[in-house]
């Protein structure tokens, strides 16, 4: 998670429990439950994922309760972890790509996530499979119309508040809201509904990554076990629905999910970034012989909207040997002229 994130939160004394010791199945253990695994996800019907902040933090991103999690060291008094990257320089990692392609390939059929780092979205998991459930630090929505809007920056603000934007629809207009839950605020229906949905269809529910704390939705995944399907957690430390689980495998998320795809005869994909950028140009025309013109670089979501993958623009003019090359340093990134 953003470290951002976590110091925007307000203010609560009780975090549950936090810096529990890591646990790790012998390798011979860990390689029998792995393949258990893959055989209750080639035997399933409806397979639903629900991730947590550790499937996230081999992609640079500290989690929450770990040994060197925020809130763990928060309360021993220690300095936060230092983040490897910006938030929203962060990638998805094997995990995220390998349920991208159990999903591509028709085993997976939700996701349900507590992140707020938006990786499953960039992994390729579609919008319509997948239940944010504490919000995503680069979604906005229309309060009037519900339209999403996906960032490639951090959303400034949490706590569902005005971010300053507007909607782009000419029917509409209305004011954009951040999506990041405070502790305060309730689950939204348009995530929690599918998400409760999906896991009472489920006959498979695995639970990757999280310590199952934070209601209500660690709750979730019972539904499906109430309904008869069975619930697998994938965590380095003991859950409080450990007893509640067909298989509990201690291990580093990413090694569990590689091997499981592995014995189901699947690759994981690599991810691909793509970043779009907006070029303008504009003329007028105020002299006989002159004509004055603006370039305008900017993002896909807005003239405002800050482009946080680009720290300079050079403009050259191979055509004009007259005219000199420009280097934009400063966002916004602009330049005016006459020729």
């Amino acid at each position: 998670m953003s470290l951002g994130y976590a110091e925007k939160l307000s203010y609560r004394e009780d975090l549950g429990n936090v810096g529990m010791s890591e646990l790790f199945d012998p390798s011979d253990i860990l390689q029998s439950k792995i393949e258990e695994l893959a055989k209750l996800i080639e035997e399933s019907k409806h397979l639903v994922a629900f991730t947590g902040a550790g499937i996230s933090t081999s992609c640079g991103i500290p989690d929450f309760r770990g040994p060197t999690g925020i809130w763990t060291l928060q309360r021993e008094g220690k300095p936060l972890p230092k983040a490897e990257m910006p938030f929203h320089r962060a990638m998805p990692g094997l995990t995220h790509m390998a349920l991208a392609e159990l999903e591509k390939v028709g085993f997976l059929k939700f996701v349900i996530s507590q992140n707020i780092d938006g990786l499953h979205l960039r992994s390729g998991i579609p919008r319509e499979k997948l239940a944010e459930l504490h919000g995503n630090s680069f979604r906005e929505i229309c309060s009037s119309c519900g339209k999403e809007y996906i960032r490639d920056f951090e959303v400034e603000t949490i706590g569902l508040k005005e971010t300053g934007r507007r909607c782009s629809d000419l029917n509409c207009g209305g004011k954009l809201k951040d999506t990041v839950l405070d502790w305060e605020d309730a689950l939204p229906p348009k995530e929690i509904n599918p998400a409760e949905k999906h896991c009472k269809m489920a006959d498979l529910v695995i639970c990757l990554g999280t310590s199952l704390q934070i209601t209500p939705a660690c709750n979730l995944p019972l539904k499906s076990v109430r309904a008869g399907g069975k619930l697998v957690i994938i965590n380095l430390q003991a859950t409080p629905k450990d007893k509640k689980a067909a298989l509990v495998i201690h291990g580093q998320v990413d090694q569990v999910i590689a091997g499981v795809l592995k014995c189901l005869n699947l690759k994981i994909p690599p991810f691909v970034r793509v970043d779009r950028v907006r070029i303008s140009l504009s003329f007028s025309s105020k002299k006989k012989r002159a004509m004055k013109w603006k370039l305008r670089i900017s993002g896909v979501h807005g003239f405002k909207a800050p482009l946080p993958f680009l720290e300079s623009v050079e403009v050259s003019f191979p055509d004009r040997p007259d005219l000199k090359i420009a280097v934009l340093k400063k966002q916004p990134f602009l330049l005016i002229s006459e020729t």
